[in-house]
């Protein structure tokens, strides 16, 4: 039997392709799964879908109708998943609990130095001969500190690049990692490591209780000269609020690689359409703002490894095994 994968990027097919070969047929779409494309998957046992599928209730409906009984899900979150209608339905859903963390980290340290040196103005200006270095002063890293919120396998290595750099390290999360702890990292209360740090970075999962983590008060908290970094989940940043503290001039840069409104505009050419986010266009326009689409994971090692996992995961379904990536059925 076929399997559908969605949402696959052009550098990615070839991967998936050959991943798949001597297991299973796979058709590649580069279409996202929603309730507009989720009929194109009757037929299909077993679906992938990328990390911007809508897995609503509707979807899934559609899907099992369809005679859909796996969705292996090409990425760790799962919050656009409804794991309760998935159960109703009997359609196991898998996920990709682990893949290279470096990949995040140092996209993380790429937006965090891009933002602070001011490289994307940099490489505007000269690009029409301007060469001069007004406005883009930035800062020494050494000696300030960096505030790691979350310190999972990310989080832990975003704090080893920051140690390097001879920063201080603040940490805040539900359970402390002894790694991070060695190499000097000391646990404080969310409010305290936002008015303390010079840089900020996310590395949590979204759930209802990290939803809009940084809120309104969170941005208030913050030094004004702070750097702040998501390459996490959208939802983490109550985005319309960041707006108006950058309207009010404040931050030294924000670097986003993800936004909490991101479904059905990354990953898609949108340039020659009008743009019906106001809050994103407004976003985009600041000097100190510096947005991605969601590539923090894109590279060789982390793809490879979430395509072997998936491979692993539909393979476990064929032959009725049970691994720590399946979300449904519960244990």
């Amino acid at each position: 039997m076929e399997i559908l994968a969605f949402g696959v990027q052009a550098d990615e097919k070839p991967l998936i392709e050959r991943a798949f070969r001597d297991h299973e047929d796979v058709r590649c779409l580069d279409v996202f799964l929603k309730e507009d494309t989720a009929p194109i998957a009757a037929g299909h046992e077993i679906v992938s879908t990328s990390v911007n599928a809508d897995l609503g209730a509707a979807v899934l409906e559609i899907l099992a109708a369809g005679g859909t009984r796996m969705v292996a899900q090409r990425s760790t979150g799962f919050n656009n998943i409804d794991l309760d209608t998935a159960e109703r339905l009997g359609i196991t859903v898998s996920r990709v609990s682990y893949y290279s963390p470096y990949s995040v980290a140092e996209f993380a340290w790429a937006l965090a130095m891009a933002v602070n040196r001011r490289i994307v103005r940099a490489s505007i200006r000269t690009r029409d001969f301007d060469f001069r270095l007004d406005g883009l002063m930035g800062r020494d890293l050494h000696g300030r500190t960096a505030g790691v919120l979350g310190t999972g396998k990310i989080g832990e290595a975003f704090a080893r690049i920051a140690h390097g750099f001879g920063m201080r390290l603040l940490g805040w999360d539900v359970a402390e990692n002894p790694a991070c702890a060695e190499l000097g990292m000391r646990y404080v209360p969310k409010d305290e490591l936002l008015a303390r740090s010079d840089l900020i970075t996310l590395h949590v999962p979204l759930m209802a209780e990290t939803r809009h983590l940084i809120d309104a008060a969170a941005l208030k908290a913050m030094r004004d000269d702070a750097i702040l970094i998501n390459s996490s989940r959208g939802g983490l940043i109550d985005t319309a609020a960041l707006v108006g503290e950058l309207r009010a001039g404040r931050f030294a840069g924000v670097g986003l690689d993800v936004y909490e409104a991101e479904a059905g505009l990354f990953f898609l050419d949108k340039s020659l359409e009008a743009v019906e986010d106001d809050t994103l266009a407004r976003l985009v326009t600041f000097p100190n703002v510096l947005v991605t689409s969601h590539q923090a994971y894109y590279t060789e090692d982390a793809v490879g490894q979430i395509v072997d996992a998936t491979v692993r995961n539909v393979l476990d379904y064929r032959q009725g095994r049970r691994s720590e990536n399946v979300l449904v059925p519960r244990s």
